[in-house]
């Protein structure tokens, strides 16, 4: 009887899961799912349609005595409910909350909160009690203004509230000294507190896309800050104290109103700078002299009208973007830059180089630039090398790129195999880049791996090669990979052994699906697929490539463009054109990489 008493009400006998239908206040949570998080510390409710609140059994999750526990059951090892563990990870994202409730308290071991994509226009007091809390994304939502309470989080590590209508961010944020990762882009934002300068753990600053007219002086005592993104904002310059972050990596100045580009003498360590789409005028030496760690140097859509020879003493500048400004001449030293890979200048009024040249790409243009130097030497162009060397082969080896730039190259001599000569000459010098791109080769040569512990850059391009050897796998210095132009199908696994590989460049193969062992490389920065045959695109598996900033998956065959590829934020330039998807519109990827995202987002089923 004791068993049966539970579905009694006033004598009758009533469905046990009525009161589950009758209760409108607060849509229902399985109780396995709230039985399960009470072991495993992880409740996850995303995109489960709920709209007016959380149910209060979420919040009461590890106050309340569990509903199982109140039936008259035998209970086994697994379901001792009294051992159970705090809820320490909330998932409540892709709902329809308007707030949260101020028993958010009762959770107090939480470290991890997730309420991104829902519709909140304002957080509980009570927040500020989670005292352990490590991650707080409250991104997507409608939210003008944050508690007071919010920066009592002493804890927090990563901050996102990016696309929101934040106005302005109050002094308070500078007590969050632990954080490393804050997100503010697309909001309302007109000013910067001075107390971000107490920021002095955080890594990522990501302002993009707000309306900052200035940027303040004590931003330069972020001294761990190694991305700071400015992107689409109304900067007219930018603070003289920035030069002295010397942990900056990336610097985006994007789409703002600079007239100068900023001098940034202690950056040593800079490796991209992206000013595009401003109205800088003159790029002179002083800009370029410190720019000693630069590989990109973005200055598309600007009123530049010439370069300085200085600029080919950035040796280690892979990519130099000046599309569309009003440069009518090039020094041409520039090719001379020995790891460029990308020099775009369409758009340009160029009067020494033919239209022609342009459109066969980078390659034959720096060919064309190093022809140049030699017969037109006028005191500043830099004479061939007189320390190269004719071998019994016939093949010409440059000891002084070997000696003086660290290069083993033997490229554009169409030759089937690469001459023991060559790796000979290497002798005791050690060599960081190979470039033997332009040839016959069917294979990559074997002696490579004798330059294992050095090696970082390698370019295969043009060649025919068929597969990847495993004896390439084993060159695990690898940053950059360039095997555009070769007959490559697929990827060994081996591959995933190259931990430090940032670019790999694999446009014009012939690859059907998109490799599998790229998705195990958590330090790709950039993919370049491009003119392949690439029928799909896994996004929950790109998904897991955190520093993925820029994939090109232009002319391949993409039937269907996955909405969950929205939810890939690191990526900063993701270019699908050429392929025969019907939706994404045109009109929507031609928007940009930003806008592309939010679409894709947007289609996510709920």
């Amino acid at each position: 009887m004791a068993a049966m008493s539970r579905f009694k009400r006033g004598g009758k006998f009533v469905d046990s899961r009525a009161g589950f239908k009758t209760d409108k206040e607060e849509p229902s949570v399985p109780c396995g799912l709230l039985k399960s998080a009470r072991k495993s510390g992880q409740l996850n409710l995303s995109g489960r349609g709920l709209t007016e609140a959380v149910p209060q059994s979420v919040w009461r999750l590890n106050v309340d005595t569990p509903e199982e526990a109140q039936q008259n059951l035998s209970f086994g090892g697994a379901d001792r409910w009294w051992e159970q563990t705090d809820l320490i990870k909330l998932f409540l994202s892709s709902n329809k909350l308007q707030s949260l409730s101020e028993d958010i308290h009762l959770l107090p071991a939480l470290l991890v909160l997730d309420v991104h994509d829902n519709q909140l226009t304002s957080l509980p007091k009570s927040i500020g009690a989670l005292e352990n809390l490590q991650k707080l994304n409250l991104s997507h939502n409608k939210l003008k203004e944050l508690p007071e309470e919010l920066w009592n989080l002493k804890t927090l590590r990563s901050l996102h509230l990016q696309q929101n209508e934040l106005e302005q961010i109050a002094e308070g944020v500078g007590q969050l000294d632990n954080l490393d990762d804050l997100d503010l882009s697309n909001n309302q934002l007109t000013g910067i507190p001075n107390s971000f300068g107490n920021l002095r753990n955080l890594v990522k600053l990501n302002l993009s896309y707000n309306k900052l007219r200035s940027l303040p002086p004590a931003i330069s005592s972020m001294k761990s800050l190694k991305l700071l993104d400015c992107t689409h904002n109304q900067l007219e310059t930018v603070p003289s104290v920035l030069a002295q972050m010397a942990s900056l990596e990336q610097l985006y100045l994007r789409h703002n109103k600079l007239r100068y580009l900023p001098e940034l003498p202690s950056c040593k360590l800079l490796k991209e700078l992206h000013v595009g789409y401003n109205q800088i005028e003159v790029l002179g030496p002083e800009h370029l002299k410190h720019l000693s760690s630069i590989s990109v140097l973005e200055l598309r859509d600007n009123k530049l009208k010439a370069l300085p020879d200085e600029i080919a003493l950035l040796e280690g500048l892979e990519r130099l973007e000046l599309t569309n400004n009003d440069i009518s001449s090039l020094p041409y030293t520039l090719g001379n830059l020995p790891k460029i890979k990308i020099l775009a200048l369409d758009g340009n009024p160029l009067r020494t180089i033919r239209r022609d040249l342009l459109s066969k790409g980078t390659q034959e243009l720096l060919k064309y630039l190093r022809s140049r130097v030699q017969e037109v030497p006028d005191g500043r162009d830099q004479d061939p090398p007189k320390t190269a060397m004719t071998l019994p082969s016939q093949a010409r080896v440059n000891v002084h790129a070997i000696k003086t730039l660290k290069t083993l190259e033997y490229s554009g001599k169409q030759e089937a195999s690469i001459p023991d000569e060559v790796f000979d000459a290497v002798v005791s010098d050690p060599v960081v880049s190979v470039n033997f791109s332009k040839n016959q080769l069917t294979a990559i040569p074997a002696r490579i791996v004798e330059l294992k512990t050095t090696i970082s850059d390698t370019n295969l391009g043009f060649n025919k090669i068929t597969s990847i050897s495993l004896e390439f796998c084993m060159l695990q210095q690898l940053v950059n990979i360039d095997l555009r132009n070769n007959l490559l199908t697929s990827l060994p696994a081996e591959l995933e052994a190259l931990t430090k590989l940032r670019s790999i460049i694999l446009s014009f193969n012939r690859f059907k699906l998109f490799p599998e062992v790229l998705y195990e490389i958590p330090t790709l920065e950039t993919i370049l697929i491009s003119n392949n045959q690439v029928g799909a695109i896994d996004p929950i598996q790109l998904r897991r490539l955190e520093k993925l900033s820029t994939l090109d998956l232009q002319n391949n065959d993409i039937m269907q463009v996955p909405p969950e590829l929205g939810n890939c934020t690191s990526l900063r330039a993701l270019m699908l054109d050429g392929n025969p998807f019907r939706n994404p519109r045109a009109a929507i990827v031609a928007r940009g990489t930003d806008a592309l995202l939010e679409y894709l987002r947007s289609r996510i089923p709920t």
